[in-house]
């Protein structure tokens, strides 16, 4: 999994008025747990550009004060009508303890069932696993070259290498469904198989 580093100041005083006196000069409170100890502290609003606002999913090198602790984002807060970023949540890594996180999920391949005029539904957009972070990879891959029209894809048909997919194993995160104008032609050609036969 790529990494992006971001420099941060703890916090000297902790509260509602002291956050909003920090977003006011661009600046987003933090906080990072699931270490020794938990951590608040404030970070410049254009750093979380290269990591919030991209498709990618990355693990942060957090230099607080001097000290860098290796962590992933675990929540962001926005504000509900101007979505302004007002608060992030960081999940502390620490070696040898699995975490859980949410990977974007891609399709690769060209379905032969797309070919003769089937649907592709990609029915999610995320899915979620945990494990080291060693292990986790960048982005959780299904290959559609084989799915014909209704063939479908479920969360319990995808294998990644040590590490474990937490969503329901019976999901359905990709579907050829079929068109009018597939039953169409499919009708066809069984009509025309029928006729060959009777011939």
């Amino acid at each position: 999994m790529k990494s992006v580093s971001i420099s941060g100041s703890l916090r000297e005083n902790v509260g509602k008025k002291d956050a909003k006196a920090q977003r006011s000069q661009g600046m987003i409170p933090c906080v990072v747990y699931g270490g020794k100890e938990q951590k608040i502290f404030v970070v410049e609003e254009k750093q979380f550009k290269k990591l919030l606002y991209t498709p990618e999913v990355l693990s942060v090198d957090l230099n607080i004060d001097g000290v860098v602790t290796k962590a992933i984002v675990q929540d962001s807060q926005y504000h509900p009508i101007t979505d302004q970023l007002l608060h992030v949540d960081f999940l502390e890594v620490v070696d040898g303890k699995p975490i859980t996180i949410n990977l974007p999920f891609k399709v690769q391949g060209t379905a032969p069932g797309v070919l003769k005029g089937g649907f592709l539904q990609k029915r999610v957009r995320k899915i979620k696993v945990r494990g080291l972070l060693e292990n986790i990879p960048e982005e959780v891959v299904a290959d559609i070259s084989n799915m014909e029209i209704n063939d479908m894809i479920k969360i319990g048909d995808i294998n990644i290498d040590n590490v474990t997919i937490v969503d329901n194993a019976n999901k359905v995160v990709v579907s050829v469904n079929p068109t009018r104008n597939a039953v169409a032609e499919t009708a066809e050609g069984e009509e025309g198989a029928e006729e060959g036969a009777e011939a």
